[in-house]
């Protein structure tokens, strides 16, 4: 199990745990985060799971591929750091992430 770090729009904070192998949207579903819908249920087909990956957290989780890419062209305040998280797979690696949620998913 990794620990995941979501910070909303205002600065709060909600720590859960994923299982590896999981999607960060996947943990953030199964833990009621708020500002992660994930409407297409991880298919990278909405965007409603876009996420701004804390700096320190870039070079591990890498940057977003084709597909990815082009549906963050669909997203509101897209940034260098934006993801989708539905893109983001958990690993040992990746035990203590942190991301934030845009102010437009709420």
């Amino acid at each position: 199990m990794s620990k995941i770090t979501f910070i909303d729009y205002q600065g709060n904070q909600t720590e859960v745990e994923a299982t590896n192998g999981d999607s960060v949207m996947e943990a953030a579903t199964q833990n009621d985060v708020p500002g992660i819908d994930a409407d297409c249920g991880g298919a990278c087909a909405c965007a409603t799971c876009h996420v701004y990956v804390d700096a320190e957290w870039m070079d591990k989780v890498g940057k977003p591929g084709d597909l990815e890419a082009d549906m963050l062209e669909v997203a509101d305040g897209v940034q260098d750091n934006s993801r989708l998280s539905c893109q983001i797979s958990m690993s040992d690696d990746l035990d203590g992430l942190v991301v934030s949620t845009p102010e437009s998913q709420y």
